[in-house]
């Protein structure tokens, strides 16, 4: 029997069912804005083995790990050596790639980009609109209600209450100082996209969402990623 540390449950648990022979499993990739550090090498080198181990152990495993190509750091880091995002960005992901063949990972079933799943980012958000779960703050921004779901912060551990303002924008405008942006309003400069909201671009925890869900489906085997990702970003 196969078994993992879940993080929310805090326990070792059977990673398939009785009978599987197929997984999915998603993991969290990179933003692509620098070269990848030890850290980032190393969780790619961990999901690599399992994968492997598991492809031995003569399991189908569908592997998708996509890639973060459209984030601030991305967009102040091309402001900053005056070039094109998506300059940077490919130039990035083609350095990645030649550490990954130097570490001999393999590659990923999928690895798609954020900025190819846009239409579906879009989709998603008004769907969570039109449950209640997401609303227009004052500035124009789509927010997600985080109290609005009542399980929220079952995977960290984390208390509504004691949440600290702006994990990763300005909490002026929002409902609550807790509350994520799903659609971040245009500035001068910035790339966008249209939507119902006005030009703009998706927030970072929608992107994975909706890579997920097109890819997988509503439900997968494992999600992944680097442990400083628990939260915010896989708990949002």
């Amino acid at each position: 029997m196969i078994q993992l540390h879940n993080s929310m449950t805090g326990e070792k648990e059977p990673l398939l069912l009785a009978g599987q022979r197929a997984l999915k499993m998603y993991v969290c990739g990179l933003t692509v804005y620098d070269e990848a550090h030890i850290g980032h090498l190393r969780c790619m080198l961990v999901f690599d083995l399992l994968v492997r181990f598991l492809r031995s152990a003569h399991l189908e495993v569908q592997y998708v790990r996509n890639i973060t190509d459209v984030d601030d750091k991305i967009i102040n880091r091309a402001n900053e050596e005056k070039r094109d995002w998506q300059e940077l960005v490919e130039s990035v992901i083609q350095g990645i790639a030649k550490q990954e063949q130097r570490l001999g990972l393999i590659k990923p079933d999928n690895e798609p980009r954020a900025s190819q799943y846009i239409a579906q980012m879009i989709d998603l958000i008004k769907t969570l609109e039109a449950k209640g779960y997401a609303y227009v703050s004052q500035n124009g921004d789509v927010c997600f209600a985080v109290n609005q779901f009542e399980h929220y912060g079952c995977l960290s551990g984390q208390k509504i209450e004691s949440l600290i303002a702006g994990q990763r924008i300005e909490a002026g405008s929002k409902q609550s100082a807790a509350d994520f942006v799903l659609w971040k309003q245009a500035k001068p400069g910035e790339p966008f996209w249209s939507s119902p909201w006005g030009n703009g671009r998706p927030g970072w925890h929608i992107e994975c969402s909706a890579m997920s869900l097109d890819l997988l489906g509503e439900t997968f085997d494992l999600h992944g990623g680097g442990v400083d990702l628990k939260f915010p970003h896989h708990e949002n």
